[in-house]
């Protein structure tokens, strides 16, 4: 007779709420969109942390601008900080420039290392900024962690939303509640002259929001002012936050802890069956 084991693992108390930001394909500035958002709520007065889940790529170090390896309290990794907010990322275990040449089950350890070994410390909101696709870390989160809404970003063009519709359907399919989507790269701002223009088409985020019947939450240009702040260490939302592109930031994060607080909560933990034979 078959018989079923069930890892145990404790519940994470101390998030209020656990916020996962994910994509289907690379390159349509979803990192950006995290700590945006991250920051975003900090401003409101919330708690926040933000996980770089990207092991293979981790980004979220140098957009804030912070480096070098954490402390401990002998037990726990202490997160660095960065404009008031909570942040822990592989980046700051390993060197920048080496390549990280590791297999499936070292990615998801590592992640859950990251994530349960960091000595957080009570928070309204843990934002998970997740690598592009939908591999084992997504796989993972959506199993193993309560996770109470993800975020999907995509761009208008075609082939960006064709794998966003792919991550929408695998969080669904783990029954991870999507709050909506992010459309980056709407329009390109001139620095020179201030003309705007859908360089990457027009309508696609709002088109696929409709399609699966979720909100639109915020429609991001494409300027030089998100990009040189992100490489200055210091973002838009804390760089210039009376700024237009702030504000858009701004509404987007409101839009999403309102699609949050409608949504049914379980903290239940999505744990995958283990069949073993006798």
């Amino acid at each position: 007779m078959p018989h079923k084991v069930q890892e145990d693992l404790n519940p994470l108390e101390s998030f209020a709420n656990i916020i996962a930001v994910g994509s289907g394909m690379g390159g349509v500035v979803k990192s950006t969109t995290a700590v945006n958002l991250a920051l975003a709520l900090l401003r409101e007065g919330a708690r926040v942390g933000l996980l770089d889940a990207d092991i293979y790529g981790p980004s979220i170090p140098s957009m804030l601008g912070v480096k070098g390896q954490p402390s401990t309290d002998g037990e726990h990794i202490i997160p660095k900080e960065a404009h008031g907010l909570k942040v822990m990322s592989i980046g700051f275990l390993v060197d920048e420039n080496s390549a990280m040449i590791w297999r499936g089950p070292m990615v998801t350890s590592a992640l859950q290392q990251l994530l349960g070994d960091t000595l957080w410390g009570p928070l309204d909101y843990l934002i998970i900024d997740l690598p592009p696709g939908t591999g084992d870390i997504q796989l993972t989160l959506a199993q193993r962690i309560p996770v109470a809404g993800a975020v999907i970003v995509t761009t208008p063009q075609d082939i960006a939303l064709m794998d966003a519709r792919r991550a929408v359907h695998m969080f669904r399919k783990v029954d991870v509640p999507v709050l909506g989507v992010v459309e980056n790269m709407s329009t390109h701002i001139c620095t020179a002259c201030g003309h705007e223009e859908a360089i990457f088409g027009h309508g696609g985020g709002e088109q696929m929001a409709e399609d699966f019947e979720l909100p639109l939450l915020g429609r991001l240009p494409l300027t030089m002012e998100i990009r040189s702040a992100l490489d200055e260490g210091n973002p838009t939302m804390m760089q210039s936050p009376d700024s237009s592109v702030a504000q858009s930031y701004r509404k987007m994060a409101l839009r999403t802890v309102g699609e949050l607080s409608v949504k049914p909560r379980s903290m239940t933990l999505q744990m995958p069956e283990i069949l073993i034979q006798n």
